[in-house]
């Protein structure tokens, strides 16, 4: 029975989207705190580049999992999730409801479905091996490898994403079933919560507006200023926390690998690119109700209203 599960609430949708000014608003009206679903915002001196929320924004809502890790630590789905089942459990005991929010649609299905991580958690002589391939052939051979024995995760999984290449290629040959097999078998799990998945939305040519809008709004306020202070104190690109969009591009800009001009057109596109793809990924997942901007006249307080109306449906209140 739903009444018995505890409940939850996602507020996700594509870069740029306005998810954090809302998020702040629904907070206010279900009397909830914020769990960041953000693979970057959880790094400190990692502010200009990951559109991390300051504290003024916040308006005295507590917020998780943002400025826990330095830039040279790794974070990974696994992690995300133990950390934000433990905010949540905070949370829950002060008689609040936990938000979900942010864009990073895997996290978001971990902790949703409480997706079970445990059988390919433990290092093993056969990552090993593949960690050695990766460095003496590179990480598109790797890739390559991927692709031919399961396509669906090669497909999902980008070749620079060299960790998550060896995670699935790594369950491959310890179990000999496919990694996308496995992820969409948990996927089809029963919640352990109530919860109501809100995805927020608006038409490409807006959205991608604003995209550009936000990155010039981000070279304004010091990205390039910030990126080389994280390559002053050793930052590089195999690190997980470099390889967040801005950060690769103008790391590159400072490599000499790009003009600026170049640096900037790539984030931009690229940028562009990654909406397109979360827009993809939100599609797939059952049970998301659509929240299109322009459906509402770009109207806050109706899409509030109307976010509150869905919760209260489903008994979260």
């Amino acid at each position: 029975m739903n009444h018995l599960k505890k409940p939850l609430i996602v507020l996700t949708g594509p870069t740029a989207v306005g998810k954090t000014k809302l998020s702040i608003s629904l907070a206010h009206a279900v009397d909830g705190e914020i769990i960041s679903a953000d693979s970057m915002q959880v790094y400190r001196h990692m502010d200009i580049g990951s559109a991390k929320i300051t504290k003024e924004e916040m308006e005295g809502i507590p917020h998780y999992l943002i400025d826990i890790l330095e830039p040279e630590d790794e974070f990974h789905v696994a992690k995300f999730q133990n950390l934000a089942k433990e905010a949540m459990e905070t949370i829950y005991s002060k008689g609040k409801i936990p938000i979900l929010t942010g864009g990073t649609g895997f996290y978001i299905q971990a902790v949703v479905k409480d997706i079970d991580f445990s059988e390919n958690a433990e290092q093993s002589g056969v990552r090993k091996e593949l960690e050695k391939m990766a460095e003496e052939k590179g990480a598109a051979y790797l890739h390559r490898l991927l692709c031919d024995v399961d396509p669906e995760s090669g497909q999902k999984i980008h070749a620079n994403n060299v960790k998550r290449v060896i995670r699935a290629l790594e369950y491959y040959q310890l179990t000999g079933e496919k990694i996308s097999l496995h992820n969409e078998r948990e996927a089809e799990k029963e919640s352990p919560y109530n919860f109501a998945y809100f995805v927020l939305n608006d038409i490409r040519e807006r959205l991608y507006q604003r995209i550009d809008q936000r990155v010039d709004q981000m070279l304004e306020a010091g990205l390039a200023e910030e990126v080389r202070q994280l390559a002053a104190r050793g930052c590089t690109k195999d690190m997980v926390s470099m390889q967040g969009l801005g950060y690769k591009e103008m790391l590159s800009w400072l490599l000499g690998e790009y003009s600026y001009e170049e640096a900037v057109y790539i984030l931009k596109r690229d940028t562009r690119h990654f909406a397109k793809r979360q827009i993809t990924w939100f599609k797939r997942e059952k049970e998301v109700i659509w929240v299109n901007k322009n459906e509402f006249d770009y109207d806050d307080s109706k899409i509030l209203k109307y976010i509150l109306d869905k919760c209260h449906e489903k008994g979260i209140r």
